[in-house]
């Protein structure tokens, strides 16, 4: 198994039970939209697998391309995506 489809699984899996929980609470909206925020060494494209399995159930889903330069800019990155998502979301780093 190479490491793009480990992180792929690996996130799948941690994310799961944040949409279930988000389905079974009343008070808590489903989210619509996921936003994808890559890690060291990495890019946006590392989510493709994920991204491929999350967009046929409906999601809006963002992978964040990190500029690789200083973490304020990776956070400010981030920030902006999140910013412009309409309604709710969910958030997943590597």
């Amino acid at each position: 198994m190479d490491r793009r489809t480990f992180v792929g699984m690996m996130a799948a899996g941690a994310t799961s039970p944040l949409f279930q929980r988000a389905a079974d609470a009343q008070s808590v909206p489903r989210a619509q939209n996921v936003v994808l925020v890559h890690g060291l060494f990495a890019d946006g494209s590392c989510w493709s697998d994920v991204i491929a399995r999350l967009q046929p159930k409906g999601l809006k889903v963002t992978s964040v391309q990190n500029p690789l330069t200083t973490l304020p800019e990776a956070v400010a990155a981030a920030r902006r995506v999140l910013a412009v998502q309409q309604g709710p979301t969910a958030r997943a780093a590597t």
